[in-house]
């Protein structure tokens, strides 16, 4: 079913993707180069980002960056492929559903920002002692078919030995960023989600946090950045400057408290209180999130290979070397 829609989405949007191209304002006098992201959402787990957003790096890199988010890995890609985006920030799942439908001008990653997955098991209840095993039997709101959300929890129960299918329920009906209003209105034993709503829960005290996929899950490629293979051969100065960028934000969360990492990303969240915002980058700081630099190893490229093999989705492997350029990374890391 995923395929057959890459295979269609592929046959409509080919042509105008060829298009895109990174252009200048009109009358702008300035020699800032407009570039437009579009990320998969909008949370406090892409800190190293908004960092490099804030701190001005790219508009030292002579970028001027638009931020759009796609909500949603597969419209972020259909933003990519249809040129309405020339970066793209998303799981790298993705990528490979595109290249499998038959792209010529497929989508290459070409910088991993995040090493652990971002979200959390919310339960009704406190659980002193939380073992996955406690899921069996029970009805859990998760993540869209086919997306790292889904595929890492499937990925963490299968780990602890426990069928996805057999030994719980797992509801994938709901829209991305409304399963935690649904727990809230009483659907569900336990949810799975990401920052703030899993603070959220907790502070309205509808929910407790008893697990980080993250940590449960070892370190996966959980979501990097994109563009088509066009676009990185015919923009290489601008994409290693949006590389550039991203690695100073890198380098300011590694070297920062996450008091000092949660002030300067504050304008990114209005409306977030700053103690909130201090707690998050704080779980995902000591969660080791953010990687060191930003290039996509081999070895990474495979575990996501094989997290969508034992998921399904996956019929055939993918070349690192066809997917992946570290190029802009590993010169951005020097």
């Amino acid at each position: 079913m995923k395929k057959k829609f890459f295979v269609a989405l592929l046959a409509i949007f080919l042509f105008p993707a060829l298009l895109s191209a990174c252009k200048k304002l009109p009358g702008s006098s300035d020699s800032l180069t407009n570039v437009t992201l579009n990320e998969v959402a909008h949370s406090i787990f892409y800190a190293p980002l908004y960092v490099a957003i804030e701190e001005g790096y790219f508009a030292e890199g002579g970028i001027r960056l638009t931020l759009v988010t796609g909500f949603g890995a597969d419209k972020t890609l259909t933003a990519l492929l249809t040129g309405e985006a020339d970066i793209g920030f998303m799981g790298s799942e993705s990528t490979i559903y595109a290249y499998t439908g038959g792209s010529q001008d497929y989508v290459v990653n070409f910088a991993q920002l995040t090493q652990r997955a971002g979200n959390f098991l919310v339960s009704r209840e406190p659980i002193a002692d939380f073992s996955w095993n406690i899921l069996k039997g029970s009805n859990v709101l998760g993540g869209r078919p086919g997306g790292m959300p889904q595929m890492v929890f499937e990925y963490i129960l299968k780990k602890n030995s426990i069928d996805p299918k057999a030994d719980l329920s797992i509801d994938q009906s709901i829209d991305f960023g409304s399963t935690a209003a649904a727990f809230s209105g009483g659907q569900g034993d336990f949810t799975v989600e990401f920052e703030p709503h899993a603070t959220a829960l907790e502070k309205k005290g509808d929910g407790y946090v008893v697990a980080s996929l993250g940590e449960d899950s070892g370190y996966v490629p959980y979501t990097a950045f994109s563009a088509r293979k066009s676009y990185l051969e015919s923009h290489k100065e601008v994409v290693q400057s949006f590389t550039d960028a991203l690695q100073k934000g890198m380098d300011y969360v590694r070297s920062h408290a996450p008091e000092e990492i949660a002030k300067v990303i504050a304008p990114q969240f209005d409306g977030t209180d700053p103690d909130t915002l201090a707690a998050i980058v704080t779980r995902y700081h000591e969660q080791d999130t953010w990687k060191e630099n930003l290039i996509f190893q081999e070895d990474s490229f495979t575990l996501l290979q094989n997290i969508l093999e034992e998921a399904g989705v996956l019929e055939t492997r993918v070349p690192y070397e066809n997917l992946v350029t570290t190029e802009f990374a590993e010169k951005a890391a020097r």
